[in-house]
């Protein structure tokens, strides 16, 4: 199923930007500028006629709203001459565009692969290209549970690349328990399923199948508690208990509002909309 893991492993990325960088400096020994958050940045470079360009991914570092480095994310499944080309448009036009440093990040799930995108790319006299390539031997094994909690992109990531390893039942079991209750972890651990060995997708067919019924049953617990108990302060635990316990980073800022929040019918709105929401903004937006 190649379709299906190439667009996984841009959906890490997509959901987590943040995760270029963590590859990059710990991962592949990258310095990288200072920047104080991560963003997607549109992948399409339309500035280039008649052709046109689209990187799988762009992930932009910045300090505010100044880019401090840029980096084009594509995922390799097999060896492709054409990116010789391609490649290089990306990282200039997107110089261009942004005014900052550019770096081309490529993760190749297949050794074979990886070897073939690693080599220097000449663009003109002086002028070389050399990708970072990311392959399954680059890719930590998360067996940590913490981990996994913090970073739940890369323990799907550890996954997919080392479903072969002596350590793969210990991998799975930290997917199924706690990457399950992240936000989109049950979508992640769908397409790993299918992206299994025979043995490995078995194994984790049967820890999801508890998993998933004994995390939905504690949401379930902490969801009637709150509604039993029927006043604004129930509702408040109640409803920061369910956004935890799904895996949402709750700042201190948003567990203050919730609990100094006094419209009981409002608690009562996002408690039910915390359930199954997709994100913080399906939760508490208008």
């Amino acid at each position: 199923m190649p379709g299906h893991l190439h667009e996984l492993l841009i959906e890490l990325f997509r959901q987590r930007p943040q995760l270029a960088a963590e590859l990059l400096t710990s991962r592949l020994g990258t310095d990288l500028p200072e920047f104080d958050h991560a963003r997607l940045e549109c992948g399409d470079f339309p500035d280039i006629n008649p052709t046109e360009y689209r990187a799988d991914a762009v992930v932009v570092l910045a300090n505010g709203t100044t880019p401090a480095v840029a980096v084009v994310v594509e995922v390799q499944l097999q060896p492709d001459k054409d990116k010789t080309w391609s490649w290089p448009v990306y990282l200039t036009t997107l110089r261009a565009r942004l005014k900052c440093p550019t770096i081309l990040l490529v993760l190749c799930p297949y050794r074979r692969t990886a070897a073939y995108c690693r080599r220097p790319i000449t663009v003109a006299p002086e002028f070389t290209l050399k990708p970072l390539v990311l392959s399954p031997t680059d890719v930590p094994v998360v067996t940590d549970p913490e981990t996994a909690e913090a970073n739940p992109e890369l323990a799907v990531l550890s996954a997919v690349a080392h479903g072969n390893h002596p350590d793969s039942e210990t991998i799975l079991t930290i997917l199924a328990t706690r990457v399950l209750a992240a936000p989109h972890g049950k979508m992640y651990i769908d397409q790993v399923t299918g992206l299994l060995p025979e043995a490995a997708r078995h194994f984790l067919e049967s820890l999801m199948t508890a998993g998933y019924e004994y995390q939905n049953e504690l949401i379930r617990t902490y969801y009637f508690e709150g509604k039993t108990e029927g006043n604004v302060e129930g509702e408040a635990k109640a409803l920061l208990r369910v956004l935890r316990k799904r895996g949402f980073h709750i700042s201190d800022t948003l567990a203050a509002r919730v609990a100094g929040h006094t419209d009981i019918e409002q608690l009562d709105v996002w408690l039910d909309r915390a359930v199954d929401a997709a994100s913080l903004d399906e939760v508490f937006g208008e």
